[in-house]
Formats: structure tokens, C-alpha cells, sequence
């Protein structure tokens, strides 16, 4: 069993920073990519930020590439996202996941493993 415990959510002004953190228990992590999704009120879950197992290889959501970044520290089993300029649009429920691939993907079928997610709301 994996369990994932999200952290760092909270409200911020438009152009301010936040860090996520997901803390994971089992000794699986270090083998697995990992990604972080996001949904807004209404919508269904999307795409955020993912990385490989040994954080060689990141890929992101074009609404975020070059504000957010994705980082992994597989010795504390954590997965962070930096966010910064945040915007009014990236309010939402943040959550992260283990994949079942160690490369990483885009797609939410690809994870087997959520937490429960971390609220984000950005004020104008």
C-alpha cells in the first residue's frame, strides 16, 4: 500500500510563490515517476507537472511551463512543486501520484496512487 500526504497549499496574490510538497510511504517511491494533477471547481482532473524516478526527466502542462517546477528527493520520498507567478487561473485542488511507470506520463490513467489533495487559490 502507498499512502501520499500532500502539504504546502494555501492563498497567495497573483504573482506570488508556493511550494507543494507530497510525502510518500512505501519503498516503492524511488522507483516510480511521480506526477502532480490539478482540478479546478467543476472540471475534471488535468495534467500538471511529472518526473522520472531519478528526476532525470520532467514534463509539464503548457499553462505552467516556466513558472512551475517539479523536483523529487527519493532519500525523504517527496515529490515538490514549485509554483511561482501564479495566476487567478491556477487555483485549484492540487494533487500528486505515484505512476505505474518509472519514466513518467501525462495521462491520469497512468497513476495508481493519489493523494488528497491540497487546495491552491490565487486572489486578484
Amino acid at each position: 500500500q502507498v499512502q501520499l500526504v500532500e502539504s504546502g497549499g494555501g492563498l497567495v496574490q497573483v504573482g506570488g510563490s508556493l511550494r507543494l510538497s507530497c510525502a510518500a510511504s512505501g519503498r516503492t517511491f524511488s522507483g516510480s515517476a511521480m506526477g502532480w494533477f490539478r482540478q479546478h471547481p467543476g472540471k475534471e482532473r488535468e495534467f500538471v507537472a511529472a518526473i522520472s524516478r531519478a528526476g532525470g526527466r520532467t514534463y509539464y502542462a503548457n499553462s505552467v511551463k516556466g513558472r512551475f517546477a517539479i523536483s523529487r528527493d527519493n532519500a525523504q520520498n517527496t515529490v515538490y512543486l514549485q509554483m511561482n507567478s501564479l495566476k487567478p487561473e491556477d487555483t485549484a485542488a492540487y494533487y500528486c501520484a505515484r505512476a505505474r511507470n518509472s519514466g513518467g506520463a501525462t495521462t491520469s490513467a497512468v497513476y495508481d496512487y493519489w493523494g488528497q489533495g491540497t487546495q491552491v487559490t490565487v486572489s486578484s
